[in-house]
Parts: C-alpha cells; sequence; structure tokens
C-alpha cells in the first residue's frame, strides 16, 4: 500500500491541481460553471461513498480498490479527449463512482491489519507516501502541463493502473470471512447496516463539524490554482511548487507532530487544525504574490498535518470491527461535502462579489466548524465516547 499509493498518487497529482485551469482554458466558462464540474463529481461520490461501506464489509477490500484504481486511470485517458461542458460532466461524474472505492477499501484494510494502538503511526505513515508523490507530481506536473496537458493526463493514467496492477497480484484480502449465518444476516441489516452507526451522535456531530470545516481545505486545493492564475498570472510551472511544498512538509514533519498530538483529546487537535485552515483562508484575501500564496499554503499545512491523521485514526478506534467499511465511508464524506459546495460557494462569491470574497467566506467556515469541534472535546472531556456496538 506504501509503495503503490507513492506510485499512483504521483501520477494523478501531475494533474488534479490544475484540472479546473485544465478545464477552463478549453471551455472559457464563467467560474462558477467550471466549478460545478466539481460539484458533480461530489455528487456522485455522496452517492457511492454511501454503497462502498456495505461493499467492502461484506465482499472484501482488495477487489474493490483495484476496480477503483483501473476505472481511474481509464477516465484520466479519456479526459485528454474531452473538450465539451457534457463531456467534462461524464467524466467527472464516473470519478466520482470509482474514488470512494479504494478510499473507503484501503482506510478498512488499514484498520484490519494494524492494531489499535499502532493505527495513528500507520496513517501517518501512508500520508507520509501519499504527500511523498504529492511532493513530486505537482512540481513535474507543472512543467508537463505548460507544454502538453496530454502527458500529464497520460502519467496520471499509468501511476493508477500500475498501482492497481500491484494491488491485483500482491496484496492479500484482509476480511475474515464469516459464517454462511453472518452473511445473511448483514444482507437482512437495516439501511445497509447503517441504522447502527446513526444512533452514534458523538461521531456523527464530529464528522458534521469537519465536513462543514473542510469547505475550506477545497478552496485552497481547487480553487486557489484558479485565483492565482486568472487574477495574479502565476503560471502552472510556479504554482506547482505550492502544493509540492505541502507534500515535503507532510514528509519531513509528520512523525513529528504526530508524536505530539496523539498526547491530547483527538477533537480538541482537530480544532485546532481546523483553526489553522480558517487563518490561511483568510490571509489568502491579503496577498498579491506567489511567495504570499506559498505562506498561506505552508499554515494550511500545518493544520492538515494535525487533523487528518487524528481524524482518520479516531474514526478507525471508534468503529466496530464489523462496521469499519461503514465508519469509513461516513468519516469520507468530509471531502465530499467540501468538493460538493466549495467550489460552487467560492465561485458564486467570485462572480457575484470579488475574488477576495472567496477568502473571507472560507475564514468564517473554518472558525465556526473549530468552534463546534471544541465545544465537542469539552463534551467528551465530561463524557467519554463509547462506540456503539461494543
Amino acid at each position: 500500500m506504501f509503495w503503490g499509493l507513492l506510485l499512483s498518487t504521483s501520477g494523478s497529482s501531475m494533474i488534479w491541481p490544475f484540472l479546473l485551469i485544465y478545464v477552463s482554458n478549453k471551455l472559457t466558462l464563467p467560474l462558477t460553471a467550471i466549478a460545478s464540474l466539481t460539484t458533480i463529481n461530489a455528487a456522485m461520490e455522496l452517492l457511492a461513498s454511501i454503497v462502498a461501506g456495505p461493499i467492502t464489509d461484506r465482499l472484501g477490500r482488495k477487489w474493490v480498490m483495484v476496480f477503483s484504481l483501473l476505472a481511474d486511470a481509464v477516465i484520466f485517458l479519456f479526459m485528454i479527449r474531452a473538450d465539451t461542458y457534457a463531456g467534462f460532466a461524464i467524466l467527472m461524474a464516473m470519478r466520482g463512482v470509482s474514488n470512494p472505492l479504494y478510499r473507503v477499501g484501503a482506510d478498512a484494510m488499514l484498520a484490519d491489519m494494524i492494531p489499535p494502538e499502532k493505527r495513528l503511526d500507520a496513517y501517518a505513515l501512508i500520508r507520509m507516501a501519499q504527500n511523498a508523490g504529492i511532493a513530486i507530481g505537482p512540481a513535474v506536473g507543472g512543467m508537463l502541463a505548460s507544454t502538453s496537458y496530454s502527458l500529464a493526463f497520460l502519467a496520471a493514467t499509468i501511476g493508477m493502473g500500475s498501482y492497481g496492477l500491484l494491488l491485483a497480484f500482491f496484496a492479500r484480502e484482509t476480511l475474515k470471512k464469516r459464517a454462511h449465518e453472518d452473511v445473511m444476516a448483514a444482507a437482512r441489516e437495516r439501511l445497509g447496516g447503517y441504522d447502527r452507526l446513526l444512533k452514534d451522535r458523538p461521531f456523527l456531530a464530529t464528522i458534521g463539524s469537519m465536513a462543514f470545516g473542510w469547505i475550506t481545505a477545497v478552496l485552497m486545493w481547487i480553487i486557489l490554482p484558479v485565483y492565482v492564475n486568472r487574477n495574479f498570472n502565476v503560471p502552472e510551472s510556479q504554482y506547482g511548487w505550492i502544493p509540492t511544498t505541502n507534500a515535503l512538509m507532510v514528509g519531513l514533519l509528520q512523525v513529528l507532530i504526530t508524536r505530539m498530538t496523539r498526547r491530547h483529546e483527538p477533537r480538541r487537535m482537530m480544532c485546532l487544525g481546523m483553526s489553522l485552515y480558517a487563518i490561511a483562508n483568510g490571509l489568502v484575501a491579503l496577498m498579491t504574490g506567489f511567495w504570499g500564496f506559498w505562506i498561506c499554503m505552508v499554515i494550511m499545512s500545518l493544520g492538515e498535518l494535525i487533523i487528518v491523521p487524528t481524524s482518520s485514526t479516531y474514526t478507525a478506534n471508534t468503529a466496530p470491527a464489523d462496521m469499519r467499511g461503514r465508519y469509513m465511508s461516513i468519516y469520507g464524506l468530509i471531502w465530499t461535502f467540501g468538493r460538493a459546495f466549495g467550489p460552487l460557494l467560492g465561485g458564486w462569491l467570485n462572480d457575484n462579489i470579488n475574488p477576495q470574497a472567496i477568502w473571507y467566506g472560507g475564514l468564517l467556515i473554518g472558525l465556526l466548524s473549530a468552534a463546534a469541534l471544541f465545544i465537542l472535546s469539552r463534551k467528551e472531556h465530561q463524557a467519554p465516547h463509547t462506540p456503539v456496538g461494543t
């Protein structure tokens, strides 16, 4: 998983930071229309995430992950030929269906393999692999995109496809086989087994607060490249070093930050991380050049180092063993919610108020989310959370 993720992320990150720039240049539509493609992707991902949990809990992790990676590889290949809004919309919808299957399967597989006391380190290690790929991808992809976007899409196809084949030939299934009676009982579960999860109100409140705040992360990752390109003429070849900085920080600092955060209550650490996201968004509105935007990414990256491994571990430790896929599905909705509403909000603020309004909106959202997480952490201190089904 570590080496495969490094390979696939190196390929895919050669294109995704620049995808909306690519589409914007091809279609010459308002930012709201371009951003709606991300909303289409997120809407389909929402539906797929709900199904992904029960599928991985019943059928296993491995082949669901393989299907997701190979499907993504084919989709990136077809994006080379897309030249209409409808064409991009279909491909983004298809990627919305395939992408959650890998994420949910991988998170559940990691929880299957790693005991609770080592999961924070394991999720941190996987994030290091992912961000090592992001350190390589955008810097190379920015140069490729300046020459030919087709080369960047081809690199993404090779990276995703190679990891899919590695899993197919070398990975083993980690979901333990259950007796026939258990399988039949699982098939009769109400709401796909989510009825048990829906009773876990502390978990749902935490995920809901994070999902709202994750709009700030989506603005930084998806809207910022278009914002700096359109308003400040920062080219792809230069902008690529901004996401690369994020990845280098994760690679160099993740273990150190994780050792510090593990000593504290998880939701309090999530609050701290979200506060840094909010500050980074607010500062973007004041910046006018590459180094200013680079500083904003550094601040946001510190928040990411705190919040992502902590929230993944919180979810894995909260979930009963037979519900891990479903808990990870709901956890994955954090990113889906952000992608569904963040780009549309950013596009609307840009087109109807002014470009800087995007980042003041992100500041407000991030602070509200951080406040909610802080309140939840206080309640956790007063009444420790007991996972459903334990």
